[in-house]
């Protein structure tokens, strides 16, 4: 006797698993490239590029990032949680209109409550209180944390909850630190709200860097709040409790400069292409995770080479994420023989997110030296034109770097086993870099 002939519904089970593996693997292929980026390179004519203390270079930057250069910043840096914390719930208890609260981090704990319990008795007061909360950089989160703010009337949302109606934007969040009380005082930096900024953990008390803002830039920092709270709740803010920032004589020329995704070049990817292609003394770069991409990259040690001193600092192994630091050891290599210096932060892990270019330039914010920060995420920075500003800033990283080891050539030849293993196992990501 033959062989029996496959019945139709083996045929259809066949048909089917054929059809799953297909849709995997092109899931996988589009999950990947969402998450690691194209290939898409980046470059500058630098030789068309006025120098960085130049009003050239700043009025082509302010019209390359669609930011407006505003003239009368007042600016306040704020080192570390103690000074930035009591300086922002000292402005949330004083608020007479509005407050608007933005944050990727907002975790259960100490600090949290203080502010929840600040916001709500100014919601009781009438003040109008809008907080949003990336619902998966605050997945430990309750819903229910926030209950005692919506009794008072203030109004609280996730951005981008996990659900099937947002599935498709999981990949988009918004990291985004934000406070403007009043339209008149806002406060932008790289730190979320978590007691890890103010207690020592198994990585130390964060080292972080907030800024105080005053003037015209404080409506800018509203619309990029504004823009969030739209695409999360419908409702575009209007009234002068928004918007009504009170104009200052003199001061910090400065410009918002925003990331988004589904924009492929962003502002701020531009922004800080642009501001390294320019520099012709100093470039002094702070982040947490040091993952540029390929351009970026390419950038600094043509930087280096060309003679400007090139110092990164970032996290050592008090690293909230430890394989992207040995990630990060995998990309060093050029910079290293181009000249470049890097260190690494030794009593705690370091979250600022800071760069100064040739003692005048000084770009703070949201966003990690990184391709999600760069392309995918909703990022916001705050770029200052002014020397005063830039010397603090320096000032401050020359007193990190006091409390931090060179990362060298030979350190990185001396890796752990598994170090390197793992290291070498990410050349995929590296391709995508």
């Amino acid at each position: 006797m033959g062989d029996a002939k496959p019945s139709p519904a083996r045929h259809l089970t066949r048909g089917l698993a054929v059809f799953g593996a297909g849709a995997l693997v092109l899931h996988g292929w589009r999950l990947g490239l969402t998450l690691l980026g194209s290939h898409k390179r980046y470059c500058i004519d630098r030789n068309r590029l006025a120098p960085a203390d130049s009003s050239r270079l700043r009025d082509y930057v302010s019209t390359i990032t669609d930011a407006q250069v505003h003239p009368d910043t007042r600016v306040s840096m704020l080192v570390n949680g103690d000074a930035f914390y009591p300086s922002e719930l000292e402005t949330v208890r004083a608020a007479q209109h509005s407050i608007n609260l933005q944050a990727y981090e907002f975790q259960e704990g100490e600090i949290t409550r203080e502010f929840l319990a600040a916001l709500e008795e100014q919601a009781r007061a009438g003040v109008e209180v809008r907080v949003v909360v990336d619902a998966l950089g605050s997945w430990h989160t309750r819903s229910k944390y926030f209950d005692g703010l919506r009794r008072a009337g203030g109004r609280f949302e996730w951005y981008h909850p996990v659900n099937s109606r947002e599935w498709p934007y999981l990949n988009h969040r918004t990291h985004r630190k934000l406070l403007v009380v009043d339209g008149t005082v806002g406060f932008v930096g790289g730190a979320g709200f978590a007691d890890h900024w103010i207690k020592p953990t198994k990585y130390g008390r964060w080292r972080d860097t907030m800024f105080r803002v005053e003037g015209s830039v404080v409506a800018a920092l509203n619309s990029v709040f504004a823009q969030n709270w739209a695409e999360t709740t419908g409702e575009i803010l209007a009234g002068p409790e928004n918007f009504q920032y009170a104009a200052a004589e003199g001061g910090v020329p400065s410009m918002v400069v925003t990331s988004m995704p589904h924009t492929g070049a962003t502002r701020a990817r531009i922004l800080f292409q642009a501001l390294i292609e320019s520099a012709q003394k100093s470039i002094h770069i702070t982040t947490p995770y040091f993952v540029p991409d390929r351009s970026a990259r390419e950038a600094l040690e043509h930087a280096a080479r060309r003679g400007v001193s090139v110092r990164i600092l970032t996290t050592g192994r008090c690293n909230d994420h430890p394989l992207t630091r040995r990630l990060s050891h995998t990309l060093e290599r050029q910079l290293l023989k181009a000249g470049a210096a890097l260190y690494e932060y030794q009593p705690s892990m370091i979250h600022a997110k800071l760069m100064t270019i040739d003692g005048i330039w000084t770009v703070a914010g949201s966003t990690n030296f990184d391709h999600r920060s760069f392309e995918l995420n909703h990022e916001v920075n705050i770029a200052m034109f002014d020397r005063s500003v830039a010397a603090a800033v320096d000032e401050q990283f020359e007193r990190d770097l006091a409390n931090s080891h060179s990362f060298t050539l030979a350190r990185q030849s001396q890796r752990d086993l598994i170090e390197n293993i793992e290291g070498d196992a990410s050349w995929v990501v590296r391709r995508e870099q």
